[in-house]
């Protein structure tokens, strides 16, 4: 059950956000800055090809109020696979420690407007928040709209932040193993760039293997949004069915190292589909092992 964003801040959303209440448009988030139980967070993160550094822009201005997830910090320390979710505990100790509640609501962000904040929505969904947005346009579209920015870091309250874990939002191995041999009932959706997936393409960690996991749909991130926004709900449904993927239907999402399969996530939940899982060792998982099958296209 979502919380509308009205009811908690006492505000009216603009007719585009009232289609979709996983986002919030900048003019929105404009007028709740300061109230209480209101929770921002910014949650770029960037590859290192993209030459841009995550911290360093949050810290030259940012959504004010706000606070920086580094998203390379808060995951399981003992795996040996990037973005690994951490431990409920261990998650709960780092966003209390940032001042966030379970019962906040909490507007999550990123520099390219729509990359790495799904990630983090979907991360505090997964731990028990109830009401999670992501700030459409992200912060380019902030920015562009001449809101106020702040700089350096905000005065943070600590306070605690009880998880409630749902097991079920995520495919582990094993289970992939099961539902990529056709044993399973749910559609793999792949959002990395469609030449990864075809395998043209060297994947940029070293010790993995080109390709797709059989029985996969490829269905490239950029495909969901335009201009560093999500399409609106017909032109989500329009690129799933162009990929082969049912809306509607069972899924797991994958992506390089489930970041970005977030957005395929967003995308479900704003159809009204919560039937989705994230494989959250995702490629770099798969294609690291050594008996796990890979599939090409020329």
């Amino acid at each position: 059950m979502i919380q509308p964003l009205a009811e908690a801040l006492m505000l009216p959303h603009s007719s585009r956000m009232s289609q979709n209440p996983f986002l919030i448009s900048s003019a929105d988030l404009a007028e709740t800055l300061g109230r209480s139980g209101l929770s921002i967070v910014d949650a770029s993160w960037y590859l290192p090809a993209m030459g841009r550094f995550a911290r360093s822009e949050y810290e030259a201005g940012h959504v004010p109020g706000a606070v920086f997830f580094d998203q390379d910090e808060i995951v399981d320390p003992d795996s040996t696979l990037p973005h690994t979710l951490p431990s409920p505990e261990d998650f709960a100790t780092r966003v209390g420690a940032l001042g966030i509640s379970e019962t906040d609501t909490i507007i999550v962000y990123d520099g390219m407007g729509l990359f790495s904040a799904p990630r983090v929505w979907w991360m505090f969904r997964t731990f028990g928040a109830k009401d999670v947005r992501v700030l459409d346009g992200g912060f380019p579209a902030w920015f562009e709209e001449g809101l106020p920015r702040e700089m350096g870091q905000p005065a943070i309250e600590p306070t605690t932040f009880t998880p409630d874990f749902d097991r079920s939002a995520i495919a582990s191995l094993d289970e992939m193993r099961t539902i990529s041999a056709g044993q399973g009932e749910r559609q793999i959706v792949d959002v990395r760039p469609a030449d990864r997936f075809a395998g043209s393409s060297p994947e940029p960690r070293e010790g993995v293997r080109s390709g797709h996991m059989p029985g996969a749909d490829s269905l490239p991130f950029l495909n969901l949004q335009s201009e560093g926004r999500l399409k609106r709900p017909d032109a989500l449904r329009s690129e799933m069915q162009a990929a082969g993927v049912d809306p509607d239907g069972s899924a797991v999402t994958s992506c390089g190292s489930g970041v970005t399969a977030a957005i395929a996530n967003l995308a479900f939940a704003s159809l009204g589909n919560f039937d989705v899982k994230l494989y959250d060792g995702s490629w770099s998982e798969w294609g690291s092992q050594t008996d796990t099958p890979v599939e090409t296209q020329s």
